[in-house]
């Protein structure tokens, strides 16, 4: 448990830099993008999000979690094959993109050379993928805190250094930034490898135990498929938002340029605002996946309930101060981006999506820990579908509008939140008030 509280605590701070650099990072690229900039970079982010779960094939997840569960000398050949598995499927999924990627329609408002960053990054994932599961599994947490502070602080400084001294049409613009993106994981990536390496030698020292390759593969698939299966979905959803949403406010009237601006203020702002503390979540979640596994691996129910009973009041001890300041300080918050938005009513109507959002992420690792990622993926495609659903019917109303696809997220957020809550109780032998349930 002490290994936990003192893993959970540093990533925890050093988040808590990184969202603050984060939000300068969101501060910096609306007053370089302008309104309708910054709506076509937050709208190109998920499809971002979506290269990333597909060249890392969840592989810090299903690699941490083998670490977690498997002593030492079995480390280092598993990594072996781990590394041998990346480097066939960025080969693929290289391939496969370099011939997909240029067509797609989404690029078509973007730089022409857009797509081919998205190419480059499939590689640095798949590798910083493997290490980040390895140091992870051995809670290692400081390399992984680093690693994450490198990549908020790697982009801040060289958007200020380019913005600084360059002066861009937003197309060209709204490029620089993903470039600056693409540099920063190249520099995380560098870390890590340093830091994986002199890992390997070390563990060189040590008594070792070879793993047959083909049953890595299984054990890592049997983690990673489902996974990233729930992670594709996520992402795919997270990138159909942003056009649902343009489509249901069109349909409500509103001119499509302007609906592209409404979308850059919900998430270049509100989301900004309101997912700052969900750094903490984040954090619990990298700790939680190792913890409770190996926990689950031993039989240990009285460690996992006691794990989840913390996780659960930690949440609701900064979740609840959070969307109150969200609420009551909404107009101040949202005008350090653009003064006079409608962003401000956005994230006090969010705070229910917010609060329950911060509940869902521990929670996954959780399911993920227990075993239960189809668990997980079902409970996610309930709660998005309806979501979509209310989100597109509600917000094409021109008397709802933009507050009816909010509703539509809000309802969403509490229904993954309940059945991901009630499963895991149930899991662990818990009544839903955290009690120990009566033989």
């Amino acid at each position: 448990m002490n290994t936990f509280v003192k893993g959970a605590i540093l990533l925890i701070i050093v988040a808590f830099v990184g969202e603050c650099l984060e939000f300068l990072i969101n501060i910096v690229l609306a007053r370089e993008l302008g309104e309708e900039g910054l709506g076509l970079y937050m709208s190109i982010l998920p499809t971002v999000l979506f290269v990333v779960v597909i060249a890392s094939l969840e592989l810090p997840i299903s690699i941490s979690k083998f670490v977690a569960e498997k002593e030492a000398i079995f480390h280092r050949s598993m990594i072996v094959h781990a590394l041998r598995f990346a480097v066939g499927c960025t080969i693929i999924f290289s391939a496969i993109s370099f011939v997909i990627l240029p067509v797609i329609p989404v690029f078509d408002r973007y730089h022409p050379a857009t797509p081919f960053l998205f190419i480059i990054l499939i590689p640095i994932i798949a590798f910083s993928s493997v290490a980040r599961g390895y140091f992870m599994g051995a809670q290692d947490m400081r390399k992984i805190a680093i690693a994450n502070f490198l990549r908020r602080a790697g982009q801040l400084i060289l958007l200020v250094l380019v913005f600084s001294f360059f002066s861009f049409d937003t197309p060209t613009a709204i490029f620089i930034s993903l470039c600056t993106l693409i540099a920063t994981e190249m520099i995380v990536l560098t870390y890590l490898m340093i830091a994986f390496y002199l890992q390997m030698n070390e563990l060189k020292k040590h008594p070792q135990a070879k793993l047959d390759g083909p049953k890595v593969r299984k054990a890592l698939l049997k983690i990673s498929l489902p996974t990233t299966g729930l992670r594709i979905f996520h992402a795919a959803s997270f990138a159909i938002k942003p056009f649902l949403i343009k489509e249901a406010l069109v349909r409500a009237g509103m001119i499509d340029t302007m609906a592209m601006i409404q979308y850059g203020k919900l998430a270049g702002v509100a989301f900004t605002i309101g997912f700052f503390p969900a750094f903490i979540a984040h954090s619990l979640l990298i700790v939680l996946i190792p913890a409770v596994s190996e926990a689950y691996a031993k039989g240990d129910l009285v460690r996992l309930q006691k794990l989840l009973r913390r996780v659960m009041l930690t949440t609701f001890a900064y979740g609840i101060p959070a969307v109150y300041v969200f609420y009551f300080y909404a107009e101040p918050l949202t005008n350090l981006f653009f003064e006079e938005s409608p962003a401000a009513g956005y994230l006090q109507l969010l705070v229910p999506y917010f609060l329950f959002h911060y509940f869902v992420m521990p929670m996954q690792a959780y399911l993920i820990g227990l075993g239960l990622v189809k668990d997980a993926f079902w409970h996610a495609v309930w709660a998005t579908t309806l979501s979509f659903i209310l989100m597109f019917v509600l917000g094409s109303r021109p008397e709802f509008g933009m507050g009816g696809i909010i509703i539509g997220m809000n309802l969403g957020a509490v229904l993954l939140t309940l059945m991901h809550y009630m499963t895991i109780t149930k899991k662990i032998g818990l009544t839903i008030g955290l009690r120990k349930e009566r033989p």
